[in-house]
């Protein structure tokens, strides 16, 4: 049933708010008659006539030079094979989907609709004036070789097939790692290929690129061992075909140093591995399915190493870590093509990158103490933010050393602040979170579970592994919307006013009675209250029944979060809860705090709250820079208000000066960094792009946040709780299906570091 859960859900996914995934957004002003004139008749005759004087001028006054055509005609696409254009369509606009989130670079999936190779080639030559780069993508060999290599001759753009040269790039650097690791020289390793597909090609001729030897090669498909002597191959597998006497995979396998699997699933043994040489490189890269399975792969050997094409085993070779930035490079010195220096070069920087302290932001969305270099660690995770700034770079510069770059860079450094600016406006921290929160998922009691939306969202919550449901509420209803919703997980349900639960009621009720009976509650009414869904909840993670809840979409803020308080209360040491939302904006994630609970926090309660926010930011791997934000600037006022904003700002200097804060600031000069630094270069902000706001009273912080979520379609993950003992987390009133998914990976996340603090 979860195969059939998770077909709906593409299907809505790819259907609504509107079909497909990707759109067209003006870049420039369109809102008056002037501007209309502009960018069409009258004015966009000066451009055209510009262009025509010197074709170049199409890269200043149009998009040519950041769109790139992502081209297939649907004949191998993923593991569905031939499919045809129009069905191939999906897998395009998620291409474009990728180049545009990791490298800002702009796509128009086309999808062709013909197998003659010289019919796809004049149609790509004749379209091609519109783009700055062309990316071929599920076409099927021998066909894919000369689409490509007529392509990239014929025009002058970059063109790369990434079904052959993304994972070629990519288990190239891993490669070139582990043999360093194991200490082996690639000249004199034995390798063996299972699978002669366009990737196999590609990647084994990358590897003799850098130095492999030809000799040292058994390669296989589907037909078994590529030799010399058969009549069946094409001109790429007679690259590849050997003369030694080996007639099976099998047999390939005895003493190889190296195995490259691009196949399919369990083409490998345990008898095979046991076979190989000391220290075996096994890169097993069939999609979903591994040549072997990792876990047997590890059993089997523990001088091992191993990479796969699956995000939960370490070593993942995902193409993703390649097509974005090479393209990035090429784009960016306008190349004529993506030659093999520029190949090579990538591989190098991937490779090198891995050798590199890797940031905390990294290690905290893998839920690492420290990744380092070794056999588990072999080439960079796809959620590093260095490699936008590594890869283009060296891309770039391989184009300008072979000269094919048209529009060299000149400044490096200017180059590396516009890559760096490249990152903000995506969503990659909710996907950061999400995975950090399916590295060790939790105990999520879900309060309101009878109402839809928040059912709808604990079934995500199980079926992608974020966490573990226990659905509160009336039983009836509960499996009555479970069936509507084709949700048969074999979940816990709780209905605490029911029968069942008087044993609990009775264990809970006399532990809240001990808690509160100074405060006028009597034993009766203790047990009688724990019918509440939310004393109920906060009980039984009081208890350790649950790591963590949430709660609060039926009912408001103050009074869902009051019973928190009783029960769970703050941690040690926090004299104050508060309340940071994050908002994913055009510009970028930025945490504005207090949103829901202090109304006039004093001087002091501003920097605590300050503090918190601080830490907030950091469990999602970013370092926090904050604005102590007011109507005045530095000093500029001397209103009561403004002074509490001011001792905040002093307190903090004073007893947390590691910590990147300043203020009071008006929020345009807090978020406008060049504005900032010139006005205020004095301040500890100054040069510092400042991802977090925190406002001088609740009115502020929760009238701003709700502004920007409207104003901006900003998505928000909040209020996100701080300063409870245990991980409790109340939403808004009517959140989301979505915003109750992030919250509840915020939740696991916040349950995950309470539980490292505990111990």
């Amino acid at each position: 049933m979860k195969n059939k859960n998770n077909r709906r859900d593409a299907l809505v996914y790819h259907a609504k708010p509107n079909p497909g995934k990707i759109e067209v957004s003006p870049t420039t002003n369109y809102s008056t008659q002037r501007d209309l004139s502009l960018a069409y008749s009258p004015g966009v005759a000066y451009p055209c006539l510009e262009i025509e004087k010197d074709k170049s001028n199409v890269y200043k006054y149009t998009s040519k030079g950041n769109l790139v055509a992502v081209i297939t005609n649907g004949t191998a696409v993923l593991g569905l094979g031939d499919i045809g254009p129009e069905a191939s369509k999906p897998v395009m606009e998620g291409k474009a989907l990728l180049f545009k989130i990791f490298a800002g670079i702009d796509v128009f999936d086309i999808e062709i609709d013909t197998k003659d190779t010289e019919k796809f080639i004049e149609t790509v030559k004749n379209i091609s004036p519109t783009f700055g780069g062309i990316n071929l993508e599920d076409i099927k060999a021998p066909e894919a070789f000369e689409i490509e290599k007529r392509l990239s001759e014929e025009l002058d753009i970059p063109v790369m097939h990434d079904d052959q040269h993304g994972t070629a790039i990519i288990s190239s650097a891993a490669l070139l790692n582990a043999l360093d690791i194991v200490e082996k020289k690639i000249e004199n390793v034995q390798m063996v290929v299972c699978g002669a597909g366009a990737a196999a090609i590609s990647c084994t001729r990358m590897y003799k690129a850098f130095g492999l030897k030809p000799e040292n090669i058994i390669m296989t498909d589907s037909k078994g061992v590529i030799r010399s002597n058969r009549k069946d191959l094409t001109s790429e597998k007679k690259e590849f075909a050997t003369t030694k006497k080996i007639d099976t995979l099998e047999d390939a396998f005895k003493n190889a140093d190296v195995f490259i699997g691009l196949s399919k699933s369990d083409m490998v043994t345990p008898k095979m591995l046991l076979s190989m040489a000391k220290n075996p490189i096994v890169f097993a890269m069939a999609n979903p399915n591994p040549e072997i399975e990792y876990s047997l792969a590890m059993k089997t050997r523990d001088d091992i190493i191993m990479a796969t094409g699956r995000s939960d085993h370490p070593n993942q070779v995902n193409n993703v870590l390649g097509f974005p930035f090479i393209f990035r490079g090429a784009l960016d010195v306008k190349a004529t093509k993506i030659n093999d220096q520029m190949k090579m070069a990538a591989v190098k920087a991937l490779a090198s990158l891995a050798k590199e302290s890797v940031p905390e932001f990294v290690n905290i969305a893998y839920d690492k103490t420290k990744l380092t270099f070794g056999k588990n660690y072999i080439i960079p995770k796809p959620f590093d933010p260095r490699l936008i700034t590594k890869i283009p770079p060296e891309v770039a510069k391989a184009a300008m050393e072979s000269g094919v770059a048209t529009e060299p860079i000149e400044c490096w450094k200017k180059y590396e602040e516009e890559l760096h600016n490249r990152l903000g406006s995506d969503k990659k921290i909710v996907r950061v979170l999400i995975d950090r929160a399916k590295t060790s998922p939790k105990r999520i009691v879900y309060a309101e579970a009878d109402h839809l939306d928040v059912l709808k969202a604990a079934q995500i919550v199980h079926e992608e592994g974020i966490g573990f449901p226990i659905l509160l509420g009336n039983k009836e209803v509960i499996e009555e919307l479970k069936e509507e919703i084709e949700f048969d997980a074999d979940l816990p349900i709780i209905d605490p006013k029911s029968k069942e639960e008087l044993h609990n009621r009775e264990k809970y009720g006399k532990k809240y009675w001990e808690m509160r009976k100074r405060k006028g509650v009597t034993y009766f009414s203790a047990v009688n209250k724990m019918k509440e869904r939310n004393l109920f909840a906060a009980m039984m993670l009081s208890n350790g029944d649950a790591d963590t809840l949430i709660s609060g979409y039926s009912r408001s803020y103050p009074v869902t979060v009051k019973p928190m308080l009783e029960v769970i209360g703050r941690a040690p040491g926090v004299n104050k809860v508060a309340t940071t939302n994050l908002m994913i904006t055009s510009k970028g994630p930025i945490f504005l705090s207090d949103t829901s609970i202090n109304i006039d926090p004093s001087a002091k309660d501003l920097a605590i709250i300050a503090k918190m926010t601080s830490e907030t930011v950091k469990m999602f791997g970013l370092e926090p820079n904050i604005a102590m934000v007011s109507y005045s600037n530095f000093g500029s006022s001397t209103h009561p208000m403004v002074l509490k904003v001011n001792e905040a700002v002093r307190f903090l200097h004073r007893n947390f000066p590691e910590i990147n804060v300043d203020g009071p600031v008006q929020s345009d000069f807090a978020l406008n960094k060049e504005m900032f630094q010139k006005k205020f270069s004095f301040s500890k902000l100054s040069g510092k792009k400042v991802n977090t706001l925190i406002f001088p009273n609740l009115d502020a912080a929760n009238t701003n946040y709700k502004v920007i979520k409207e104003l901006d379609n900003a998505l928000s993950i909040g209020p996100i709780m701080m300063g409870m003992s245990k991980a409790v987390h109340v939403i808004q009133l009517g959140a989301s299906v979505e915003e109750m998914v992030n919250m509840s990976a915020v939740a696991v996340v916040d349950a995950q570091k309470k539980s490292k603090i505990k111990k």
